[in-house]
């Protein structure tokens, strides 16, 4: 029965789990309120608040797990892709736990660790299945032939789809994080209000540059008309944008999953917890007889439970790697 700790520093989150045997005992989540102040994420200060949160993360989830440091038998850590300073902290913790009380080393990458939040719990889909990843740094759908094996078969060409919600958010004048609001509005208002436009990109891949210019643009000339336009139709707007990148994003997974014969699909990300997108993979799974996966929402946010379970499956195949391993702000998938 491996016990494994899992530490997560990629972003703004410090998080750290526990998991014992493939069940997750534990999973702290410290997030960082001081970036709201900005508008969004500052590397520097995400870093220093890493350095505050990591000790206090590790020793609650320990304690939640209702283990003894001892009785760890690996450290699964993010070694990539994210913000550099961020993921130093992590790693050089994670290094030098390990070091101290003589336990092997596992890295993960981030964003396969989205993916592997799946085999968390008993509700897991079977190989090979679809993954549509989606957060503010990546879109992907991916062919997941087993767990380490894994196939990005569509991404986006620009911005990520997390990235044009909270683009839209900032011009809207929601504050930091706005991918929230933008769902708590849209679940008020009509989705059909406004029509935006659907880039028509090739084969899996994707495209939110051109969304998020018609956005900016349909905002700018309507507040030239209307000052109060925002206030009086917030809710309309939210979910008119929220809709149009939900159909954006099922098109293609629905593309993919009729070329590839695949009945298994499921969500990951960050944007994975955004309600319309999870209503609407639901809906259209129901519609075509796919079996839709989809996490919990604390599973769905970055955490260290999926990069504990990550952990647990390369424990299992002896993947371990040296005290030299160093992080990497891009990280191969």
């Amino acid at each position: 029965m491996p016990v494994i700790l899992g530490i997560e520093s990629s972003c703004d989150e410090t998080s750290a789990a526990v998991c014992v045997d493939g069940e997750m005992l534990s999973n702290v989540i410290a997030n960082q309120t001081i970036h709201e102040a900005y508008g969004g994420v500052v590397p520097e200060l995400a870093s220093r608040v890493h350095q505050q949160n990591i000790i206090p993360a590790v020793q609650q989830a320990i304690l939640k797990a209702k283990v003894n440091k001892n009785d760890i038998d690996a450290v699964a850590f993010t070694r990539g892709p994210g913000l550099l300073g961020s993921l130093l902290v992590g790693v050089s913790f994670a290094k030098s736990f390990a070091l101290a009380l003589g336990k092997p080393l596992i890295e993960v990458n981030h964003m396969q660790g989205h993916v592997l939040a799946h085999f968390i719990g008993d509700h897991k889909p079977t190989f090979p299945f679809l993954c549509l990843t989606v957060s503010g740094g990546h879109t992907q759908i991916v062919l997941v032939k087993d767990h380490f094996d894994m196939e990005i078969i569509g991404q986006t060409t620009d911005d990520a789809a997390g990235e044009a919600l909270d683009k839209t958010s900032k011009v809207l004048g929601l504050p930091y994080p706005g991918g929230p609001l933008i769902d708590k509005y849209a679940r008020q208002g009509n989705a059909d209000a406004y029509k935006f436009p659907e880039p028509q990109i090739p084969g899996f891949d994707f495209s939110f540059s051109g969304l998020k210019t018609s956005i900016m643009y349909f905002i700018r000339d309507n507040v030239a008309k209307n000052p109060d336009f925002l206030q009086e139709n917030m809710a309309d707007i939210c979910a008119s944008v929220e809709k149009r990148v939900v159909i954006i994003l099922l098109n293609k997974l629905k593309k993919a999953a009729i070329e590839y014969g695949i009945k298994d699909i499921a969500l990951a990300g960050g944007v994975s917890a955004n309600t319309g997108l999870r209503q609407g993979l639901n809906d259209l799974a129901a519609g075509q007889g796919w079996n839709a996966f989809i996490p919990k929402f604390e599973y769905c946010t970055d955490n260290a439970a999926m990069i504990a379970i990550a952990g647990y499956y390369k424990y299992l195949k002896g993947e371990f790697v040296g005290q030299d391993i160093a992080p990497l702000a891009r990280m191969p998938f």
